[in-house]
């Protein structure tokens, strides 16, 4: 089978499922597994590079309020790649090409693709669009498996944390403005021992301001950028340190959006043993990521 996918997490799944053979390309941001750096490119970034946090905010308002997409899609590759199956998103039109744009230009490749849209909003739909692409592909035995898998490391971080004390937590996906994680982060946070002061399991994302953040008084903010590393999520934090200060949050630390938080695919259990880790160190000693303290 020949696929294209135009989402990151969706490249992880199919990674994870064993399909890494079939794709034959992905986006510019599928950077994991390092294997999915190697394949053609069909999207490009049309923001300019260099922006700074608020000028990303106010860019992407822009275009979206506009009807336009931040992200180009290459449709003369895609008529030369022919491929059987497009994996694209509806979910957020700042995380991936424009579902519109792929269904009109997959009406037009001959021979049709199959597009799958993948709109998860809950830990549970995040391993059900395993299911769903194992499916597609004839890959039941590894969705099967991954999913078996991902179940039993979630269900050994809750057993750990059960009985522990749940710090307040609040979880910014941006910092200029500020928004509140949603979708499947205030679940994470919950499995990890904490209590999500800001979020709404499944509900999307939302903007707010510094009283809001201050006023909801977190024991620990976690930082976490959509799309940024820890390193970044950490020079974002500092240029932030004053609004961070005022919050009045007894730890502020920066983590790795971009594989364990931002893109719902396999890895997001490695972002619920990192809360876990930061929430109940003596509980959950070890996780595979990495949060950096935001000295305040």
């Amino acid at each position: 089978m020949r696929i294209v996918s135009l989402v990151p997490s969706a490249t992880e799944m199919l990674f994870a499922l064993g399909l890494g053979g079939d794709l034959i390309a992905v986006t510019h941001e599928c950077d994991y597994p390092p294997a999915a750096r190697e394949l053609p490119k069909v999207t490009r970034d049309m923001l300019p590079a260099g922006l700074t946090s608020a000028q990303i905010d106010a860019a992407v308002k822009e275009r979206t309020l506009a009807g336009e997409s931040i992200y180009e899609l290459d449709a003369e590759l895609l008529h030369e790649l022919r491929p059987d199956l497009i994996v694209t998103q509806a979910l957020c039109s700042v995380c991936a090409v424009s579902y519109q744009d792929v269904r009109r230009l997959a009406d037009e490749l001959d021979p049709h693709p199959e597009v799958i849209s993948l709109d998860p909003h809950t830990v549970g739909e995040v391993f059900g669009d395993a299911r769903t692409l194992a499916e597609a592909t004839d890959r039941r035995d590894a969705a099967v498996d991954l999913v078996r898998d991902a179940s039993a490391r979630i269900d050994r971080v809750r057993l750990a944390v059960r009985k522990a004390r749940r710090p307040r937590v609040a979880a910014l996906e941006w910092l200029d403005p500020p928004f509140a994680a949603g979708h499947w982060t205030p679940q994470l946070i919950d499995y990890a021992g904490g209590e999500d002061v800001l979020g709404f399991p499944g509900e999307h994302s939302r903007e707010l301001g510094w009283r809001e953040v201050e006023a909801a008084q977190p024991d620990v903010v976690i930082v976490m950028p959509c799309g940024y590393d820890a390193e970044l999520a950490h020079r974002e934090a500092e240029m932030h340190r004053d609004e961070l200060s005022a919050v009045g949050a007894g730890e502020v630390v920066a983590v790795d959006a971009a594989s364990y938080f931002s893109r719902p695919g396999p890895r997001i259990v490695d972002g619920l043993e990192l809360l876990a880790q930061i929430l109940h160190p003596e509980a959950v000693p070890e996780a595979g990521g990495r949060a950096l303290t935001v000295e305040l």
